[in-house]
């Protein structure tokens, strides 16, 4: 049985370099951002099992039936969850983001985050580690994409391909792989080896079937040695 060992700086920058040149054009989609760090929150949430078509429907229908955050706040729960029912689990979405607009209006006094843009990071962190529903995935989404701090999501591709890869241990959950993939992957590769790995776990390393014949990085992983899989 394969012991788990932390991956060199050299396999993994070989790593990020090839995946880089697979899908650094064409496949490689980067998700919507906003100006509004609070939109990218929202959008997050919206995330939350299910994929990016349906995240971005609901998006797109709760903008355009509520333009502001504040009309959004001031609607009833049962109809913004009807206008965000295409991206799955609406009525629990719909809770969780009226719990964080009435958390964001107490603590600004408006329905923005645009402050934060001048927070430390740990300061932002632990605002959001604070904010009902969302969880070290959407911290570090909202980070990543809408604030442009270092920080490194961890959705399930990214899991699958990190420890299939051997990077982390089969038993390790995406919180722990997120630490991990702070310390081994270098912060300014942070954006670029999320969307790949992400890429790469859609259309190579797949959950069902993974396409080793095709895969750049197949003779630096262990996976299609046999493993089951993960």
């Amino acid at each position: 049985m394969r012991v788990f060992a932390r991956p060199t700086g050299t396999i993994v920058r070989s790593c990020l370099d090839d995946l880089e040149m697979t899908w650094r054009q064409g496949e490689r989609v980067h998700p919507p951002c906003s100006d509004e760090p609070l939109d990218g929150l929202v959008l997050t949430i919206l995330s939350q099992n299910t994929n990016d078509r349906n995240r971005d429907r609901a998006f797109a229908s709760l903008k355009a039936r509520f333009p502001s955050w504040g009309e959004v706040a001031a609607a009833p729960l049962q109809d913004i969850a009807d206008t965000i029912r295409s991206g799955g689990i609406a009525n629990i979405k719909a809770q969780r983001i009226l719990q964080v607009l009435e958390r964001v209006r107490s603590s600004f006094g408006t329905y923005s985050l645009q402050a934060m843009h001048e927070w430390e990071t740990g300061r932002i962190r632990e605002f959001l580690a604070g904010t009902p529903g969302v969880g070290a995935k959407t911290i570090a989404c909202v980070l990543l994409f809408d604030l442009g701090r270092p920080a490194f999501p961890v959705d399930t591709h990214v899991a699958r391909v990190s420890r299939r890869l051997g990077w982390a241990d089969a038993s390790m959950v995406p919180e722990v792989i997120q630490d991990l993939m702070e310390e081994i992957v270098p912060p300014r590769r942070y954006l670029e080896a999320h969307l790949n790995m992400i890429t790469h776990g859609r259309n190579l390393c797949t959950a069902r079937k993974a396409l080793c014949n095709e895969c750049p990085l197949s003779d630096r992983c262990p996976f299609p040695e046999g493993r089951s899989a993960i």
